[in-house]
């Protein structure tokens, strides 16, 4: 059960991820067809650069992938049979998580949808150069949820997050 919860939050994660990038592919990938300015090329360069920093970097590998790792890791320590079926939710910290937690993850899930529905409004070639910066920017969270997974279980006490769980009473 504990190794399932974690395996399970965190495999939820990475598959909800992998779904938005097989989502978001075709888009970018469609900029191989058309022609591209200098102009277009230039802002192809700086989605990549700043979504590898600010989405892949800061989002990610500084906040999100540590904490979804933490979380999966307080749900190996800590099992109960509604988490763990509800693991991925638990681990993005929409369940059993403090108010301060819960009201950042869904923020920043509507902050996201919006995101989204702006995006799609965009034609090509500018919906694809956005596409690649985010594609970018997910490759580099589904690789840092791993590279953390990796840490905590060669050595659980490495990661100096807190899994921001309400205390327990």
């Amino acid at each position: 059960m504990k190794v399932f919860g974690f395996a399970w939050g965190i495999g939820g994660i990475v598959l909800l991820l992998t779904f938005a990038i097989y989502r978001l592919a075709p888009m970018a990938l469609a900029l191989e067809e058309l022609p591209l300015s200098l102009v277009h090329w230039a802002a192809l360069v700086c989605s990549i650069l700043y979504m590898a920093y600010a989405e892949g970097y800061k989002g990610f590998h500084r906040g999100f992938a540590p904490r979804v790792v933490k979380r999966a890791s307080y749900l190996r320590e800590h099992p109960r049979l509604h988490h763990i079926l509800l693991a991925p939710i638990f681990c993005m910290g929409y369940i059993h998580a403090t108010k301060r937690r819960k009201f950042m993850s869904i923020g920043l899930s509507l902050m996201i949808v919006c995101f989204v529905l702006i995006a799609r409004l965009l034609p090509q070639p500018w919906r694809g150069i956005v596409d690649a910066g985010v594609l970018t920017g997910l490759f580099m969270g589904i690789a840092s949820i791993l590279y953390f997974m990796i840490v905590v279980v060669t050595n659980p006490g490495a990661l100096a997050v807190s899994p921001e769980v309400p205390s327990e009473s």
